[in-house]
């Protein structure tokens, strides 16, 4: 099925590199006329922004005989959020699919980090999220059809070192897209996660000082942003809505493909009297403790080399 977005009008944030570029080359590729929205700061959010990054994606994908338009406006801005919907409209005259990719890195220790690390990090991922769905919503209301692809991380879903800031942010997103898709249901609108796996130059900044981490870098350098693109793409399409897919986490990895699980209840255990402390000590705990979650992080579960 050849251009399966077709005719659609698609804003990607944070497509100045990495990953959003991929999926803006392949949203254009597959039909889409694409918004290409990066503010052209620093990784770690520093810097003044600057509309060259998105300016050169539209390029290579009018150079391939595309449509795009740039925007550069921050996602933690609202008003910025809401340019980008109008610049999606005022060119290409609707908004069908939003994918929220832009992302900063402030990693820190937790006992080191600052606020400053802290809300950064949630402006951008969380409430930047938050502001350009909201932006987009009461068009994807009115013309009863739209999806959001949201992206979050392992870092969240089951964890990592020095990364709470990013972590609370990404479960946060799962969260948001999660209510996004029950309260929008109704109005033919989907939204659903993907949690990536690959090289970028935000994955270049974490520090490896072990051979193991030193590996797992080397690792995660065969894991290229092209890979991710299809399937956050592919859930823009009419064939994602035809199937029914809503409120799911993907993890792409590679040549791999997985569903995560959402979190419900493993293990339950009642007592008719009512608990006391000494009860759970004795009762509870032991019934459960085979059904807890261990402290391993992302990169010491996902072990198998990426395939």
């Amino acid at each position: 099925m050849p251009n399966m977005l077709k005719d659609k009008v698609v804003l990607i944030t944070g497509a100045g590199g990495g990953i959003g570029r991929e999926m803006a080359l392949l949203a254009a590729k597959e039909g889409a006329s694409v918004v290409v929205n990066d503010l052209g700061g620093a990784v770690d959010g520093e810097g003044s922004g600057s509309a060259t990054p998105a300016q050169k994606v539209c390029d290579e994908i009018a150079a391939a005989g595309g449509k795009a338009v740039p925007n550069a406006d921050s996602v933690t801005d609202p008003a910025g959020a809401e340019r980008m919907i109008k610049t999606a409209v005022e060119n290409f005259g609707k908004i069908d699919g939003v994918i929220n990719n832009a992302g900063i890195l402030r990693d820190r220790i937790f006992h080191r980090m600052s606020h400053m690390d802290w809300k950064m990090v949630i402006d951008v991922h969380l409430n930047g999220a938050f502001n350009v769905s909201r932006a987009a919503a009461n068009h994807f209301k009115e013309q009863k059809s739209g999806a959001f692809v949201h992206f979050t991380s392992t870092s969240g879903l089951v964890g990592n070192f020095g990364q709470a800031n990013y972590s609370a942010a990404k479960m946060g997103i799962i969260g948001l897209s999660r209510s996004i898709a029950l309260d929008m249901a109704a109005f033919n609108v989907r939204s659903n996660c993907i949690s990536p796996f690959a090289w970028t130059r935000m994955i270049g900044t974490i520090p490896a000082d072990t051979d193991a981490q030193k590996a797992r870098l080397e690792r995660s350098k065969r894991m290229t942003p092209a890979k991710v693109a299809p399937m956050a793409v592919f859930l823009l399409s009419d064939a994602a809505h035809e199937a029914g897919i809503t409120s799911q986490i993907f993890g792409v990895r590679m040549n791999e493909i997985m569903l995560f699980n959402a979190n419900r209840p493993v293990r339950s255990v009642h007592n008719s009297e009512g608990w006391t402390l000494e009860a759970i000590a004795e009762q509870a705990v032991p019934s459960m403790k085979p059904f807890f979650t261990d402290l391993k992080r992302s990169p010491e579960y996902f072990t198998w080399d990426p395939i």
